[in-house]
Order: C-alpha cells, then structure tokens, then sequence
C-alpha cells in the first residue's frame, strides 16, 4: 500500500484537464429520457436539478470507488480466462512460489518477499471451510479477507490465530448455522463475494520450495464437504459486465458501480439514506443504469461529479502524504474505518477514506497486521528523483523498524508504481537480509538509493532506482505498539547530491 504518486503522472494531469472542459450545468429539473434510439431506462421517479444530481452523483463516486476497483480485480482474477491476471475459477485457492516482479501489473505496489495466494470466494450458497497446516512459529503468514466494500473485515494467520493448524468457516450475511464440530472459528461477512490476499513470509530464494509445500496444504471446501453431508445448490452467477480500464475514471463508473449494488443488495449501516439519494438518479439493485439514457444537463452533471469527486480523493493524498502512519489510518474494518474517519479526520462517514486506500493501495493490511511509513516527497515537497540525485537512508544503532515479524524496504517507480528492473534484479531490502549488510562503526544501517551501484564494497546496502522519479515503501509486519503510536519514526531519507 501506498500513497499514489501524483507528479508526472500522464494519467492524473489527463484528469486535471478535462475537468477544464466541463462547464457549470444548469440547475433546472431534469428527467431520465426513457426511450432514445430503440434504448430502455429505468426513468427517475424523482426530479432532481443537475446541482443535485452532481452532489449526489459526487457522493456515489467517492463511496462507490473502492467497490468498482475491487470489481476490476475480480472480473481479471475471476471471470476474464484471457486476462493474463486470471487465477481460476471461485472457491479455488491461487498460488504463486514465486517473487513478483516487473512484469507483474495487475496490483499497484507489490510485495516480493511474501508470495501471495490471491482467490474470490463465494458464499451465496453455503459457508466455506478454510483450512490451514501448522506453520513454524518464526514465519510469518495470514489470510486477508476482504469484502466488497474493502473493508478487511477479517484475518486468519500469525498475529490472529497462530501458526498452529485449523479449520475456519467463512459465512455470507445469509447463513445462521451454529459452529459445526471441529471448526476453529466461525468468520462472518457482510457481503457474499469476498476477497482474500494470502501472504507467506519468504526467508531468500532457497526457501520458495518450503513456501510452496505450505501453500500447497491451504486448503478450502464448502461446508457440507467438510461435514460430509449433500451439497448446497449452487447459486445463478451473475451476468459479469465486461471491464475496460479507465472505467473506473469516468462517467462509465457509473454502471459498474449499479452492478455492484446489485451484489451489496441492501445498504450497509449508515448507508440508507446515500442509496435513497442514489434511487433518485436511478441507481439502485437490480437495475441497470446508462448514463445515455439522462438529459444532457444530468449527463454533464454526472461527468463533472466524477472528476470533482476525484480531485477530492488527490486532494486528500497530497494533504496527507507527509504522514508516516497514514496507512494505519486507511485500512480495517467497518468499524475501524467509521472510527477513524470521525476521530482522525474528522468525516462524517469513512466512504473518502475507503476510496484513498483503494488509489493508493488497494487491498492494504489493517494496522495490527502491519503498517507502510512512505517515502514520497523530500522536506521541500519535491518528489524523489534519482536522476539527479542519490540518497541515503540511516537507522541509528537500536532504532531498526520496531517489528513482531519483519520488515522491508520496496522500491517503486514513481510514474507506473511497479518493480524496476535492474542488473541485481532487487526490489527490496529487508530484515532477513540484515547479515549480509554493513554496519557503520557506531553500528549504525546506512542503505544507499540510487540509480547506480554505489560500489562493490557497499552493493549490500544498495537499493536501486529507477532513472527517474521514485517513492519506496517501508513495511512493518507486526507493528510493535512504537511503532502504532508514533513513538518510533522512520528515518528521514537524505540527498546526497
């Protein structure tokens, strides 16, 4: 997870000037035009002015963002065969023993040292049975479940439940069983569709192959597999809207986010009167919305509305990227979230926060799983350049990442948010690596960033850098309570140049 990177962003600046092509609507009462060229709508029951519709469309977009994001990696990973992201079909654990590298495009901000299983789950017909093996104590490795909202509304692995062996029932809103015989814990959703992003702590290239024995015995079933009962129908699937990326950008944000409401069904809490609001511009369950199908003036306001909408989601990062614990304020559950939002930043609902940590980094852990001090911009507010600089970043002697489990330095590309090649093909440092650094006299860490190795002696230090903009993430797996509470602050990162 990270702040997004929004200088020299072609993308963003794309978004800065079409926001210029938008002129104020005219504030008149406006209907749904319910037959245009052979086309159906469903028309609005509610006139409402194009000033309306774009306030209400304005709050559709900064709530619904996340979900429409969440909807392109299950249409990739899920329904799209042809997607080089495809990992199967639902219900079906997806590994990789493997490092990501540059190559890997799907999910902004990878991690390399801890192999991920990523799979979509659906819980509309029965529970699922998730089991684990046990793991030895010193490796770290959880299951993230997430979902539709992104919320994490759950974890399974070392900081929750331990290293030792179990069985875990997943449940939609729908189940009202008791806890069968030999389940560790019941685990219950909001939604039905649910998410999880599934990371096994890696210790150096020579340990992929015990990674891949334990990632071979995760295992997941429905539960009347596991009791050993007849199995549950399975529901309808859905007819999946194809994805086109940008989508999520624009106006065609809309019908992907209508889609998605059709998989909430009913409103969340604190919710009810945003979906009220939303029915008024036809967007509810079970319908289908073209945005065609509106006026000119609600077309206009609904256009404008997703580029206010945001421009107040980058105005948020650029106020806030300064903020090394940024990252535990943006990710947890609903709770956590409602929470944060109102004791944090003082916001009546988390929807904008929701929509940051999916800019930002998508599928971020909760903070007691770990958190992801930044570095984006140097003291002056200018953006890493390794290009024309070089860097350094020193942890004093006792003052290394306060951590239950490890921690890493990732390097990213500031235009793209990936991996960069390069002749070490490194991509991080981390605490594993600690015996093969060098420690300076006083015992101090310095790490060298650059574009270009800073010697033989010293390559043991260096992470290397793109010939370009740059922002690295430091990630605590296990924050210690130091480190949750601002006692311990990273580094300050130095120009050397």
């Amino acid at each position: 997870m990270i702040v997004k990177y929004l200088k020299n962003l072609p993308g963003v600046l794309s978004l800065i000037l079409l926001l210029l092509l938008f002129a104020c609507a005219k504030d008149e009462p406006e209907q749904v035009n319910s037959a245009a060229e052979g086309k159906t709508a469903d028309a609005i029951v509610t006139s409402v002015t194009s000033d309306e519709a774009r306030a209400i469309a304005k709050g559709a977009y900064t709530y619904g963002f996340p979900m429409v994001m969440n909807y392109k990696t299950l249409y990739n990973y899920v329904i799209d065969k042809h997607s080089p992201e495809y990992k199967g079909p639902f219900n079906k654990i997806s590994c990789d023993a493997r490092l990501f590298t540059p190559d890997d495009k799907a999910v902004v901000t990878p991690n390399s040292d801890t192999p991920y299983c990523m799979f979509w789950m659906d819980l509309r017909a029965e529970p699922l049975v998730l089991s684990v093996p046990e793991i030895e104590p010193e490796r770290f490795y959880h299951f993230q479940l997430i979902d539709l909202y992104t919320h994490n509304f759950a974890y399974v692995g070392t900081l929750t439940s331990g290293n030792e062996a179990g069985s875990f029932l997943l449940a939609g809103p729908g189940w009202s069983g008791q806890k069968p015989e030999g389940i560790s814990e019941v685990i219950r959703s909001e939604t039905d569709f649910i998410f999880s992003v599934t990371r096994t702590q890696l210790f150096g290239a020579d340990d992929l192959p015990k990674v891949k024995q334990i990632q071979d015995n995760y295992a997941l079933q429905p539960l009347s597999t596991f009791l050993g009962v007849e199995k549950q129908v399975s529901a309808q699937m859905p007819d999946w809207p194809a994805w086109v990326e940008g989508s999520q950008f624009d106006e065609r944000f809309f019908s992907y986010f209508t889609f998605m409401l059709s998989l909430l069904e009913t409103p969340g809490e604190g919710e009810k009167p945003l979906w009220d609001d939303l029915a008024r511009l036809g967007i509810k369950p079970g319908h289908s919305f073209d945005i065609t199908m509106q006026s000119a003036q609600i077309q206009q306001a609904l256009k404008a509305a997703v580029k206010e909408g945001f421009a107040d989601i980058e105005k948020f990062i650029a106020t806030n990227s300064s903020d090394p614990l940024m990252s535990a304020k943006l990710f947890g559950t609903r709770a956590y979230l409602n929470e944060s939002a109102r004791d944090n930043f003082k916001l009546e609902t988390p929807f904008l926060l929701r929509s940051v940590a999916a800019q930002t980094g998508l599928y971020g852990n909760s903070a007691a799983e770990a958190i992801y001090p930044t570095y984006m911009f140097d003291t002056q507010g200018n953006p890493y350049d390794a290009s024309v600089n070089r860097y350094s970043l020193t942890f004093k002697k006792g003052q290394l990442p306060p951590v239950k489990s490890f921690w890493s330095l990732t390097m990213y590309d500031g235009k793209t948010q990936l991996f960069i090649d390069n002749v070490l093909d490194r991509y991080l440092l981390n605490s594993s690596m600690l015996d093969d650094m060098k420690l300076e006299q006083d015992g101090s860490l310095v790490l060298s960033i650059a574009k270009e190795s800073p010697g033989a002696d010293r390559e043991s230090n260096w992470l290397p850098a793109p010939d370009g903009p740059f922002y690295m993430v430091l990630r605590l797996y296990g924050p210690k309570p130091e480190a949750l509470e601002g006692e311990w602050r990273p580094p300050v990162l130095q120009k050397l140049d």
